[in-house]
């Protein structure tokens, strides 16, 4: 079966209303206790880049970061882990062309990936953690790796869980598409 983006031109309401319980799982996920880097911000990102329109997949890592950075605290890597979102949304609403499992665990660690490269570059870019040099770079990349790891499985189940529950939606709209009549 080959899962389909959402139709906006059916329903603009139905963009909106996912867009914003995305968000709020999202929040959830970074609020309620987990281990760390466990949470839903990137598959939210990847899932949102897959089946929403650009502007809709971008705002969700977004909305849900400021919402719960307001009550976690602001911290100084703002600009990479935002910006880290923002780019696996907008590289997600570019490239996931094919909704499929190949695809799916792609974008997934490739998201894991980017996360990981571009946060810790701001911990080493801080200059208080480690020294400016390209061994202090190489120590904070390595320092990092266990939670690279919660990352990667973080990513992976909630991928795996948002894609999941949509194409077991697309497949019931499917089928009950098929019993109905035409009028």
């Amino acid at each position: 079966m080959k899962l389909q983006k959402i139709d906006t031109t059916q329903d603009k309401g139905i963009y909106l209303v996912l867009a914003a319980s995305l968000i709020m799982f999202a929040v959830f996920g970074r609020l309620l206790p987990h281990p760390p880097n466990f949470t839903p911000i990137a598959a939210v990102a990847i899932f949102g880049g897959a089946i929403l329109p650009r502007r809709y997949a971008l705002s969700l890592p977004l909305a849900a970061m400021i919402i719960s950075d307001l009550v976690i605290g602001l911290h100084p890597l703002i600009l990479f882990t935002w910006g880290s979102f923002a780019a696996i949304a907008v590289l997600s609403s570019h490239y996931m062309k094919r909704l499929n499992v190949v695809w799916i665990i792609g974008a997934s660690l490739s998201a894991s990936v980017l996360f990981y490269l571009i946060s810790n570059l701001g911990v080493w870019l801080q200059g208080t953690m480690y020294p400016m040099t390209a061994a202090g770079l190489i120590n904070c990349y390595y320092m990092a790796l266990p939670f690279f790891r919660n990352t990667v499985l973080g990513d992976s189940v909630f991928s795996a869980t948002l894609f999941g529950l949509y194409a077991l939606a697309y497949t019931l709209a499917s089928n009950r598409a098929e019993r109905v009549p035409n009028q």
